[in-house]
């Protein structure tokens, strides 16, 4: 890549490196690496596992800081869908860091540039390169920025809050669950439902939905961002 290439991916990144070598590192293929041997290029590889470590350790302290009420098994849950190829690979098409990588011939015409798994170990190894060049705080910052945004987003319709409130409520003895419909209004092809969950016959949260799963999910992510 050239300087101004560099200029317009830092810019999308929202980072501007101190030592531009360590993005072009984390932008090289093993296939580019391996055809450049004399020139004593080398792949983002190192850089990568570097970055998979930085990663966890990041998404994991920033979800322990904010989601104090969650337990280990669904903070485990949520980092597992942020840091997973799919949601680095999005990010990655976000930057279009395809057009970025320095591929080897074959690699590029087996679609390299394209391919998930590549997409995902290039924003590990950027991640990395972050680390490398400002510290852990930029790289909370990046991260932040481009993978935690939507944290609390309902297009993380896997979330299962109903359990973990109830891991939560079972944390202390005595505590008991319970949900009740509070409304059902609509016609039958478009129904919608309000539900509220209860603590020991107290309400704690309500939520609606078009259908009674939906609505308790609902209502159960609002206890929990009450408790």
């Amino acid at each position: 890549m050239n300087e101004k290439q560099l200029d317009a991916l830092q810019e999308k990144l929202g980072y501007s490196f101190k030592n531009t070598a360590l993005l072009t590192a984390a932008l090289t293929h093993s296939s580019y690496a391996n055809e450049n041997k004399k020139g004593g290029i080398v792949s983002y590889e190192r850089m990568e596992f570097l970055g998979d470590a930085v990663l966890g350790m990041a998404v994991s302290t920033l979800l322990y800081n904010s989601k104090s009420g969650l337990p280990e098994g669904h903070m485990t849950k949520l980092r597992s869908e942020i840091v997973c190829e799919k949601s680095l690979a999005s990010l990655a098409k976000l930057f279009d860091l395809g057009s970025c990588i320095r591929l080897g011939r074959g690699e590029e015409k087996g679609g390299g540039r394209g391919r998930a798994s590549i997409l995902a170990d290039v924003v590990e190894a950027i991640i990395a390169a972050i680390y490398l060049d400002s510290g852990f705080h930029a790289v909370t910052g990046f991260i932040v920025s481009h993978l935690m945004l939507d944290l609390d987003s309902p297009r993380r319709e896997n979330t299962d809050y109903k359990t973990a409130l109830q891991e939560v409520v079972q944390g202390k003895a005595g505590q008991s669950l319970s949900y009740r419909i509070t409304d059902e209004s609509g016609p039958d092809h478009m129904k919608s439902f309000s539900v509220e969950v209860l603590l020991n016959g107290t309400p704690i949260g309500d939520g609606t939905g078009k259908s009674k799963k939906i609505a308790e999910q609902a209502a159960a992510k609002a206890a929990l961002d009450s408790l």
